[in-house]
């Protein structure tokens, strides 16, 4: 059964869904207004990284020594080439951890363009997931964020240790070309992730009850605490109504005003 947050956002695009077959004279009534959203089980608490913990977990994944991935088994990378930017760039930009795993070396732009007549910051484009057809959860989750310093240069350190990966590996690599790999430049498997994150967490001293999804909702405690309005935090995050980030992150959000990476740049310099 699924929790509160869940149940709520998935009756409110089923009664949506309807009233427009209703509208159109498909059907006669709407019968999912009728209803209740019944009460299901509690869900796991939501939680999120405090600045400090934050900024630990950052630098616990810079300086870790090789991963290993169950015993035996050790991916040779540091954390500084793989996890340090899927943690950088997940916590400083609130993607998905599916949007995450599906990001392409295509849809990141390092330089930008600073002489255009509009400068273009360093962007990263949200437009992929690893669900179903690659597509992202909503139409409005398809959105392009400008980076925060730091998630540049850590991005930078990954594009070229993956460099040296390819060559290491001749012909066993397998050309994906996504930005977080194994190294043989498979996609990422989500349960090898959450392992990572684990280690990362515990030896920032922060423990191990932690999951990847929760960098994304300390984006938004950090924005919120911040000031930044409920608008511009469901803009950031791809919710398709402010609606969405507050029944989903409610516990994260504070009293409002302003706005993305030049916050987090200001919060992150030097991490």
């Amino acid at each position: 059964m699924l929790a509160e947050p869940d149940r709520l956002v998935s009756h409110l695009p089923l009664k949506r869904a309807i009233r427009h077959a209703e509208a159109n004279d498909l059907v006669s009534r709407n019968v999912a207004a009728l209803t209740d959203t019944p009460k299901g089980q509690q869900g796991r608490p939501s939680k999120s990284l405090t600045l400090d913990q934050a900024a630990a977990v950052i630098a616990a994944a810079r300086i870790l020594p090789v991963m290993e991935l169950r015993p035996g088994l050790k991916d040779v990378r540091r954390p500084a080439a793989l996890m340090h930017a899927y943690i950088t760039l997940s916590l400083l930009t609130g993607i998905r951890t599916e949007e995450a795993r599906a990001l392409r070396w295509a849809h990141v732009e390092l330089d930008g363009d600073p002489a255009a007549s509009v400068p273009v910051p360093p962007h990263v484009a949200v437009w992929r997931s690893v669900r179903v057809h690659g597509e992202t959860k909503t139409e409005r989750s398809r959105r392009t964020l400008a980076l925060p310093a730091a998630a540049v240069q850590a991005l930078r350190t990954l594009r070229e240790t993956q460099a040296d990966e390819r060559l290491a590996a001749g012909d066993d690599w397998q050309d994906t070309g996504l930005v977080f790999t194994t190294c043989h430049g498979a996609a990422l498997d989500a349960g090898n992730v959450r392992k990572m994150f684990k280690r990362v967490c515990t030896e920032a001293g922060i423990g191990d009850d932690w999951t990847p999804r929760e960098l994304r909702t300390s984006f938004v405690s950090l924005m919120s605490h911040r000031g930044v309005s409920i608008e511009e935090i469901a803009r950031l995050v791809g919710h398709a109504s402010t609606r969405t980030t507050e029944i989903v992150y409610r516990r994260e959000l504070r009293p409002v005003i302003t706005t993305g990476a030049e916050i987090m740049d200001e919060l992150f310099t030097g991490t």
